[in-house]
């Protein structure tokens, strides 16, 4: 064999020599990963939103279900974990897919009685039609809702999937999409001797909105109106010691009323209503949006508004009525104090 020839080989071996230790470099379990040729997603989520402004999502979110989906809008990959495991402070996902961009969707809490997803299948089940649906009763008044709704919250988000080895981490950022409300009736007494409890019987509360529906995006859908009412009520006498509606009042009964909805959105108008069972007469009516967001407060003023309806997720609304009798002139949502100028609501 001539110099060239033997020159020729030692390249070429050489070149195979480098080849092979790349291989074993990409495999090798000695370098912790750094060597590792293939590609990885780590998915992390967030719950972020909300009042506090801090990650919520191991003390909030109970289970979780990940859709990954192509560019053509097609399931690839589904995953879902629920219980003590997201609770972790390290908790994610790994997903490993070719290079290539795709939808992240996330629905987390349903749990097939408050809320239903479509059974999703790889390969054929589309992104547009992840949509989730609350469950509802059937009456003689139409649907409703008397229970206290499971938490849902839901995440969308679409990542450019590298071809660059390793792990890389995408955060999913979650919404929840129920809200409770706490409709409170205190009534005060001037004269302890003539002070009553309120009759919680004598009234029917409830929510009106058609809000059951929610599409991929968190776009709340057309749906039929339903009638959210009570899943709990409960009653009790305070004493006080302060000058209400300049008069001293002793006493106070109080009654409340608790409610669970869906997502609420500001091009909807949700409607409290508290009718009186036995005359039938409405005794108020609230448009509950227009309320939530004339107290925003100062600090939240340069919030949208949907945002802040999305963050806050508790209401409690105290209504008042004084020696028997409605007083209309004062509402309090949360901690801010409404005054309506005298007029009926």
């Amino acid at each position: 064999m001539n110099i060239a020839a033997q020159i020729s080989k030692l390249k070429m071996l050489a070149v195979a020599v480098a080849l092979a230790s790349t291989l074993i470099s990409c495999d090798s379990v000695i370098y912790d990963g750094e060597g590792d040729c293939s590609i990885k997603y780590r998915i992390e989520f967030e719950y972020e939103k909300n009042m506090e402004f801090a990650d919520a999502f191991a003390s909030k979110v109970g289970s979780v279900a990940l859709y990954v989906f192509d560019k053509s809008g097609v399931l690839v990959e589904q995953q879902s974990q629920s219980g003590e495991a997201l609770a972790a402070d390290d908790y994610a996902m790994i997903l490993e897919l070719e290079p290539a961009e795709y939808n992240l969707l996330a629905w987390c809490g349903v749990d097939g009685k408050s809320f239903t997803t479509p059974a999703a299948t790889v390969g054929k089940t589309t992104l547009e039609q992840m949509i989730c649906t609350m469950s509802r009763k059937s009456g003689a008044e139409g649907s409703y809702v008397d229970e206290d709704l499971s938490a849902l919250f839901h995440g969308l988000k679409k990542i450019s999937y590298s071809n660059e080895p390793g792990i890389h981490t995408e955060v999913l950022s979650l919404t929840k999409n129920t809200n409770n409300f706490r409709v409170i009736l205190q009534q005060t007494w001037s004269d302890s001797a003539d002070a009553e409890e309120v009759d919680i019987n004598m009234f029917d509360f409830a929510i009106i909105d058609n809000n059951g529906k929610m599409d991929y995006d968190n776009s709340v859908m057309e749906d039929e109106q339903i009638v959210y009412r009570p899943w709990e009520i409960s009653s009790g006498k305070v004493d006080i010691d302060a000058d209400i509606y300049s008069t001293r009042a002793n006493l106070a009964t109080v009654s409340v009323a608790e409610i669970t909805t869906a997502r609420l959105m500001t091009d909807h108008h949700p409607m409290l209503v508290v009718t009186n069972k036995q005359s039938g007469e409405r005794v108020l009516s609230v448009p509950i949006v227009d309320y939530a967001l004339l107290v925003k407060g100062n600090y939240n003023r340069s919030m949208e508004d949907q945002e802040y309806l999305d963050r806050q997720d508790e209401y409690n609304l105290t209504f008042f009525i004084h020696d028997g009798k409605w007083v209309s002139s004062q509402i309090i949502i949360n901690s801010w104090r409404v005054v309506l100028n005298n007029e009926i609501i």
